[in-house]
């Protein structure tokens, strides 16, 4: 689990590391409003892995929207159904994602890495044998990143890894529409 980690971090570091494509430009208020994409929309769907006497592994489905504060700085909500036997859990966090390369002319780039970090609500609801149900609420975050890639036009696709609490790994594809 330590070299997933690793790996992630060190794929991040080399993105951010790479020159940036303006720094000679000086920024004002109306080239960030050019440069401000449009918002998104988007519907994922992958697993969340949970280390409990071994990796229990869920499948989920859920959708986000992005709006853009600044050409690389995104926030929104994020809505997530997580299906396991017997329960089922339900993660509702605000995030914040950054761009990792410049928008061109208020263009995405065709290939677009990213950081998330986002922080909320993580909810569980259990059935026992008895079927007596039980749910309970606890703060929620994850962190991670990803890339993502103009499809058409309007839509993207594109990939994702984040660890949060309730401890987890993340992996999902994702496909949304700029609005």
């Amino acid at each position: 689990m330590k070299s997933i980690f690793i790996v992630i971090f060190i794929v991040l570091g080399a993105f951010v590391a790479s020159p940036a494509a303006a720094q000679n430009r000086p920024l004002d208020s109306l080239t960030l409003a050019r440069d401000r994409p449009a918002p998104v929309g988007e519907f994922a769907a992958g697993v969340l892995m949970f280390p409990d006497e071994g990796i229990v592994t869920e499948g989920f489905a859920g959708g986000a929207a992005r709006f853009y504060l600044s050409p690389r700085i995104s926030v929104g909500p994020e809505v997530a159904y997580i299906s396991g036997e017997n329960h089922s859990h339900v993660m509702l966090t605000g995030n914040a994602t950054f761009d990792l390369v410049r928008p061109v002319n208020g263009q995405p780039r065709a290939v677009t890495p990213f950081a998330v970090v986002g922080g909320g609500l993580f909810r569980t609801s259990e059935t026992f044998p008895n079927n007596q149900i039980s749910t309970h609420t606890e703060g929620a975050f994850t962190a991670g990143g990803g890339v993502r890639a103009l499809v058409g036009k309007r839509v993207v696709a594109g990939v994702e890894a984040r660890i949060g609490w309730e401890t987890h790994i993340r992996l999902n594809g994702f496909i949304g529409v700029r609005f």
